[in-house]
């Protein structure tokens, strides 16, 4: 089925983050791409120039159980792959999927394996989320709480960023204010960095909530009183430190706390 200009129009529309969420699709590029996403999202359509199909058209029908139905893919030219890519060299094929859906605290405290998770306040550059999020998968975190203010975890950016760690993580879109005191109530420790806190983690249970605040402001005050407030040491003369990195080094020392590793 070749791509048609009302299609190539919204998916050029993905871009944008409002109208991401208006029709709840997000774009990937990539095969590499494709196979990290596949198990994990719903694929709406597939995008692939003749010149990528006629290379890699038997890993696609492996990875998608068999050829892909006529309203699956859209064929489409090199010119126009490269008006809806946000690439400067598009890779031939790009897919697009439904993003989750905004869920509840109580469909979060139901979800299997949540020993750690991360919490975004208003988190606004797309490349440290992105490197947050690839942190929390290496460190075995199970789920990322998007909160309201916060920027797209979907965006070219951040997907780039992240590496293929959005799909390995679930992804809930939530507003903290709400989520986080029913986690609490549930038996997480909730932590986040402060400069108000000590230079030390709290004691921890297992089930642990990380928050990481806006890169100028911090975590936002009704957010920070429901915390244990630490404060990362600073042997230098940097005042502070790159939101990602330091969310990085707290993302660390607790997973290492709460699994009982040494290093």
């Amino acid at each position: 089925m070749r791509l048609s200009a009302s299609q190539r129009k919204l998916i050029g529309s993905l871009s944008s983050a409002r109208k991401r969420r208006q029709e709840g699709l997000f774009a990937a590029e990539g095969l590499r791409t494709l196979r990290e996403l596949l198990p994990s999202f719903r694929l709406r359509w597939l995008v692939a120039t003749q010149a990528w199909l006629d290379e890699n058209g038997r890993e696609l029908e492996l990875l998608i159980g068999g050829h892909p139905a006529d309203d699956l893919l859209l064929m489409a030219h090199a010119d126009e792959m490269q008006r809806i890519s946000s690439m400067s060299t598009p890779q031939g094929v790009m897919g697009i999927f439904e993003l989750p859906a905004p869920v509840a605290a109580d469909d979060i405290l139901q979800q299997e394996g949540r020993e750690l998770m991360l919490a975004l306040d208003r988190v606004q550059d797309p490349g440290n989320l992105g490197t947050i999020i690839r942190t929390a998968d290496a460190m075995g975190a199970a789920a990322v709480l998007l909160g309201t203010g916060s920027t797209d975890a979907f965006s070219p950016k951040a997907l780039r960023a992240a590496m293929g760690s959005t799909y390995h993580l679930r992804i809930f879109q939530c507003e903290l204010s709400e989520t986080l005191p029913k986690l609490r109530k549930s038996g997480f420790s909730l932590v986040c960095g402060h400069l108000a806190g000590e230079e030390r983690l709290p004691m921890l249970n297992r089930d642990c909530v990380i928050v990481i605040g806006n890169e100028a402001n911090g975590v936002s005050d009704g957010i920070a009183r429901l915390c244990s407030l630490c404060r990362l040491p600073m042997l230098g003369r940097a005042e502070s430190l790159n939101a990602s990195a330091a969310a990085s080094i707290l993302i660390f020392e607790t997973a290492k706390k709460i699994n009982g590793i040494e290093f």
